[in-house]
């Protein structure tokens, strides 16, 4: 075995670019090709785009809304009950409270 790792390989012979190294064609691999001019990269696109973004919408509009809406009533009463406590009102119902 040579330095160059396989039987019969001399070094400094080149193999082919990659995939392509130094071994006979595959056969029975067919390929296809379709002119550029005939392809039609954007055909159904914005319709594919509707209806798609409303799929994944409704697919985790449940685990987004609830939480947010949940975050949003425990601020709202998070800053009603500050307003309250640094209020006249607040300060006068717990006034004995902070003293202890």
């Amino acid at each position: 075995m040579g330095a160059a790792g396989g039987p019969g390989k001399t070094p400094g012979v080149y193999l082919g670019w990659w995939g392509n190294i130094g071994s006979l064609p595959q056969k029975g691999v067919t390929t296809y090709a379709l002119s550029s001019n005939r392809q039609r990269p954007f055909a159904g696109a914005a319709h594919a785009a509707v209806f798609n973004t409303w799929r994944r919408f409704k697919g985790s509009v449940l685990y987004v809304i609830p939480p947010f809406a949940a975050y949003y009533y425990i601020m709202d009463w998070a800053e009603k009950r500050n307003h309250f406590l640094n209020s006249k009102e607040g300060r006068a119902l717990y006034a004995d409270e902070e003293e202890e």
